[in-house]
């Protein structure tokens, strides 16, 4: 962080005094992840300015590509249309496609009528493809082999090959294209030249659809533990590759909208560099939401006014049953929507994991049931508290009851309903937000309620 804070400095330093070759010399030495974390410190004019001094286009480009998405849109609608072509023309066809897509419509339609016709139609395939899908990530200028062709041809054809992509993984295929196996580099280079693709070749390949989400490439990537993964379609003909450095920049997308939605803050990955205002009506929704269940909860409470006349030290353990209720769907809720994003909770299994978790709650709020009844009744017994019509020992048994059932009821429902959720295909994330703590915060006051009114009357 000091290196970080120094490097901006320095930057900004350097832009002041005007000193193009130092900061030229800085810059070209820097890693394109650095860079572009050093520009989302700084203003936009010298965002501007210090990105324009970039002098090799190949990295200029790799810093672009690193940058975050409102930066990128900015800093282009900013530069020159001849070094957004530059650009453009040094990156990988599907971060190109990617940027494409985040410029106004004038803009990009202009970038895609300066390219070759051969580029153009090759962009405007990969921007038909859903933002989120494996289309939208793939590279579709993908390195294969042929299956009957030996190991030493092999190695011949790749040494003659600089463009296309390459990976660890050599891709097979037969004479119309299709995707017939996979060998990796390793054993290419270490197998006898005379010998065959098909002999060697695993036939097995873990591919995806076009279409496929990009969570699901990603669950794919983390399972088998590979570095890339061909997408073909739906005859098996082989369109491209997602590579791992893509893969791993959708795992942290996702995490992060999913930690977002899950705090009610919406899924803008980019929500820091919003404006106050953005931010604020983003958050209105959720807040609106818990706010609704906030009125539901007084009103009640106004309807057990009789009880809690009665019996005023019920009111005393109110927030700490609500708050303990509350904690335990959200971690429940955040447990299993984890699971469903990487896999782990499917619906062969979901069913049996509400149920775990039900016990969950049992158990913790047996644990908080004999803290919180014991307190209550110690408290009471002693003339802490005023007990009205109850004795001791029923304040005590209420409010033992009404935690371990609040408890219960929330790792229920934190559990049940992003199950339900993802079952009609709408984003379980969304379970952790007001939803899930509005609804526990309601359930919570009815039991414990409920509980009181039966030893009072």
């Amino acid at each position: 962080m000091k290196d970080l804070h120094l490097h901006i400095d320095t930057v900004r330093r350097l832009l002041r005094r005007h000193a193009k070759s130092n900061l030229e010399n800085m810059l070209a030495k820097m890693h394109a992840a650095e860079l572009a974390l050093i520009f989302r410190h700084i203003s936009p004019e010298e965002r501007n300015e210090a990105f324009l001094t970039i002098s090799d286009v190949d990295h200029a480009a790799a810093v672009m590509s690193e940058m975050d998405e409102h930066l990128i849109e900015e800093l282009i609608t900013e530069i020159p249309i001849e070094k957004t072509m530059l650009l453009m023309k040094a990156m990988s066809p599907d971060d190109e496609a990617d940027i494409l897509q985040l410029l106004p419509e004038e803009l990009a339609e202009d970038i895609l009528n300066r390219l070759k016709s051969s580029e153009s139609e090759e962009m405007e395939t990969l921007m038909a493809y859903p933002e989120n899908s494996a289309g939208g990530l793939m590279i579709p200028d993908v390195f294969a082999l042929h299956e009957d062709i030996t190991v030493g041809e092999a190695i011949a054809s790749i040494q003659n090959q600089d463009e296309q992509e390459m990976v660890f993984y050599l891709y097979v295929v037969d004479d119309r294209q299709h995707l017939v196996g996979v060998i990796s580099l390793r054993d290419l280079i270490t197998s006898k030249p005379t010998k065959k693709l098909s002999e060697m070749m695993i036939t097995r390949v873990h591919s995806v659809n076009p279409l496929t989400d990009q969570e699901e490439v990603a669950q794919i990537v983390s399972r088998y533990n590979i570095l890339a993964v061909p997408v073909v379609d739906d005859g098996n003909k082989l369109m491209g590759i997602i590579t791992v450095d893509d893969v791993i920049d959708v795992i942290r997308e996702e995490a992060t909208e999913d930690f977002l939605q899950m705090a009610g803050a919406g899924r803008d990955r980019d929500i820091l560099m919003k404006s106050a205002l953005s931010n604020a009506k983003t958050r209105v929704p959720w807040l609106f939401a818990s706010w609704m269940g906030g009125m539901l909860v007084a009103s009640i409470i106004t309807t057990y006014e009789e009880t809690l006349g009665q019996v005023l030290a019920l009111m005393a353990f109110l927030p700490i049953i609500i708050g303990m209720a509350g904690n335990v769907g959200t971690q429940t809720a955040t447990i299993i929507v984890r699971g469903i994003a990487t896999g782990r909770v499917s619906t062969t299994n979901a069913l049996k994991l509400v149920f775990k978790e039900l016990q969950v709650g049992f158990l913790l709020g047996g644990l908080y049931g004999l803290l919180l009844g014991g307190a209550g009744y110690l408290l009471s017994y002693i003339g802490y508290m005023d007990v009205g019509v109850m004795t001791s020992v029923e304040l005590g048994v209420t409010v033992g009851l009404g935690i371990i059932l609040s408890m219960a009821t929330a790792a229920f429902v934190g559990a049940l309903v992003p199950v339900l959720l993802h079952r009609i295909n709408l984003d379980p994330a969304v379970a952790t937000g007001p939803f899930v703590t509005t609804s526990v915060d309601i359930l919570g006051v009815v039991v414990y309620f409920i509980v009181a009114g039966f030893f009072i009357l």
